[in-house]
């Protein structure tokens, strides 16, 4: 890792954390991250490799300071938009704002339950720090000045929410070193994201590599970005051009052939272009992966709508659900959590001697064993960073400790599972639906936990967990995978992780206010909506204890004390319990029956927006390479996997061109350009 790689690679992370906000929000364009494979990212790795590198052959990048840039610019890419930014400044100032405009929120002095901390100090100028947030400062076309901004108001919520955000950042990065050799080493875990990258980079003695040589390489990519430069081209010019060339079907129309799946709500999967679309990034790695996994992703969506609705014929799960999207009680958060936990419990089993030898090391209580030293002392991290969520959890944000221990333990596990599913499968759209404190309500109940205390983990949920979609686990899992793949020592990627963490938030953090200060923000929008949803959320709650008589005697229990005043929600426990049986009794046959068709990870998916969008591209990708591992045998389908990686980098590459085109157009007219998608919105 040289000095040089490390600077680009630090500034890679920072200009990901300040653009991020201009690209999504001012000229509204396909989000700049999205998801754990960033167009913006792999597009322009493609673009370099392809174009750059040749012509820069002797003074390029070496293998290992090309990955050092891309790990610190992919782990910083988890801060500027939905695990983070997307949500965090507006999170902390508009409560405010809804205090005057929902109703009950003054009656019930809803925002007196949480600590004044939490949020932006509108005490000195209102009307700078909120109006001004909400409409923007600037007038007309001229930019306001940096010193513009009220960053004073802004000094209290960063002091109560950094300290939170980057212990819990740095417990993943510790447990994450944990996990990776027994992922790499011991299950031999495919990483087809890394694969994917590591097949584009220059080789070891610095020439370039061999895949650029291929034919079938540049008949995939050439396919691919032409249909997507066409479509871009079709928005602009649709007046002169056929049409777009279209990448789904819908079907909405058959479902009627099949009363359950109707029933169930499967007309939605079949009629919605998010869903049925076909995305040929998704295709590819499906041809990469084991039948049983990409067929599990597959169908899982279809199966989980014909169950949905043999339910709903006999009246099961239809109502009686509380709270709202996504750490309200409902089928899909209850499934999906009991899904995650399941798979966590399977894979703490199965590593189980490692990961406790790792533990005891790591605690001095045992020696002899040969464990690596990164995941010694990466347990540590995590144990001194985890120690200090949660006390930070008790002491500041003010939770009982058992509820602190208990959401921490959850966010960090379910969390590894996310970093897990994108190391075994490549799903790089992962957006749970469902929380910690989702579990906790369901099984300990409002009367135990308390209005308050429930108030503050769906806060905290808000910023910490929430819209999953660009977590930061499955980053830095790919990313010590690929530091190891160029012999970068996993430890040394850590640390510089760390630090481009703390540079992705001292430039995201103030870039982003700049910008909502400056054009204001769209209060219609989905980001802008939701930090109303725990204080409304928690209302529901009050009224309800209230008229149960229990509102008095609810949350005044404290640590196991609490558990005398549990109550369980009967629907949101069975469904729970039923995803847990159902990951056990899949994670078992495929144990036990080498030929088992299905894999656990079907339960995780199912119920969830990303497992939507990709069903038809994994089930394609599952039937292609079904039909050539069928008809052509091995030979063949070694053969064509350079094609499959030509597929992934044209969609990169078409993804980015729009960017590119969006930029230039803005700079030279002012004006917001035409905007154009190729991942899910």
């Amino acid at each position: 890792m040289t000095w040089r790689a490390l600077l680009l690679g630090l500034f890679g992370a920072a200009f990901v954390c300040a653009y991020t906000y201009f690209n999504d929000h001012i000229m509204q364009q396909t989000m700049f991250v999205g998801n754990n494979m960033p167009i913006s990212v792999y597009g322009l790795l493609v673009l370099f490799m392809m174009f750059g590198f040749p012509l820069i052959r002797r003074l390029a990048l070496k293998r290992g300071e090309l990955a050092t840039i891309l790990l610190l610019t992919l782990i910083a890419c988890a801060i500027p938009g939905s695990n983070l930014l997307r949500l965090f400044t507006s999170t902390l100032v508009l409560p405010h704002r809804f205090a005057r405009t929902e109703a009950g929120w003054e009656n019930q002095e809803i925002l007196s339950l949480a600590p004044e901390a939490m949020f932006a100090d509108i005490s000195e100028n209102e009307e700078v720090v909120l109006s001004g947030f909400t409409r923007g400062l600037a007038e007309g076309d001229r930019r306001i000045p940096i010193s513009t901004v009220p960053w004073s108001a802004w000094v209290r919520p960063m002091l109560f929410w950094i300290p939170l955000i980057l212990s819990l950042w740095i417990s993943l990065m510790g447990l994450a070193l944990v996990v990776h050799r027994q992922w790499m080493d011991h299950e031999h875990l495919p990483y087809p994201l890394v694969t994917f990258t590591t097949s584009l980079l220059p080789e070891a003695d610095g020439s370039r590599s061999p895949i650029f040589k291929n034919r079938l390489f540049w008949i995939g990519f050439l396919i691919v970005f032409l249909i997507h430069s066409y479509n871009y081209a079709n928005v602009w010019f649709d007046d002169y051009l056929v049409g777009a060339v279209p990448l789904g079907v819908d079907s909405s129309s058959l479902t009627s052939l099949f009363p359950n799946f109707e029933m169930g709500g499967g007309g939605a999967l079949l009629g919605d272009p998010q869903f049925y679309r076909i995305y040929f990034t998704v295709v590819a790695i499906a041809y990469f992966l084991p039948k049983d996994v990409s067929l599990s992703l597959g169908i899982g969506p279809f199966f989980y709508f014909w169950v949905v609705g043999i339910l709903a014929t006999y009246g099961i799960a239809a109502t009686g659900w509380q709270g709202g999207w996504a750490t309200g009680i409902s089928r899909e958060s209850t499934l999906t959590m009991g899904a995650f936990l399941a798979m966590l419990a399977v894979m703490l089993y199965t590593g189980r001697h490692y990961y406790s030898s790792v533990f005891l090391r790591a605690l001095g209580l045992q020696k002899g064993q040969k464990i690596g030293d990164e995941a010694i002392w990466g347990a540590r991290v995590f144990l001194v960073a985890i120690v200090f969520f949660i006390v930070y959890c008790r002491i500041v944000v003010g939770l009982d400790w058992l509820l602190a221990t208990l959401y921490a333990l959850g966010c960090v596990g379910i969390y590894l599972v996310m970093g897990r599913l994108i190391a075994e499968t490549g799903l790089f759209f992962v957006a749970t639906v469902g929380a910690p404190v989702t579990v906790l309500w369901t099984f300990i109940g409002a009367r135990a936990i308390g209005p308050q205390s429930l108030l503050l983990m769906f806060l905290l949920s808000l910023i910490l967990f929430y819209d999953t979609r660009e977590a930061l686990m499955p980053f830095i899992v790919n990313a010590l995978k690929l530091a190891d793949d160029c012999r970068i020592k996993p430890t040394r990627a850590a640390s510089a992780g760390v630090l481009a963490l703390i540079v992705g938030l001292g430039v995201g953090i103030p870039v982003t206010l700049y910008f909502q200060y400056n054009h204001g923000i769209d209060l219609s929008a989905w980001q802008n909506d939701q930090p109303k949803v725990p204080f409304n959320d928690t209302i529901g709650i009050i009224q309800r204890l209230e008229a149960q008589g229990q509102l008095e005697e609810a949350g005044t229990a404290s640590g196991l004390g609490m558990l005398r005043y549990m109550s369980l929600h009967r629907q949101g426990v069975g469904m729970f319990t039923g995803a847990v049986l159902a990951v056990f009794l899949f994670s078992a046959l495929r144990l036990r029956f080498v030929n088992w068709p299905l894999h656990p990870v079907l339960f995780l998916m199912w119920a969830t927006y990303p497992g939507r969008c990709f069903a038809t591209s994994f089930l394609l990708g599952w039937i292609i390479k079904s039909a050539i591992t069928k008809y052509g045998g091995a030979t063949i389908y070694q053969r064509l996997k350079p094609t499959m990686f030509g597929v992934i980098a044209g969609e990169m590459l078409g993804g980015l061109l729009p960017m590119v085109v969006s930029v230039i157009y803005y700079l030279s007219t002012g004006k917001v350009p035409l905007s154009f998608g190729i991942m899910p919105g």
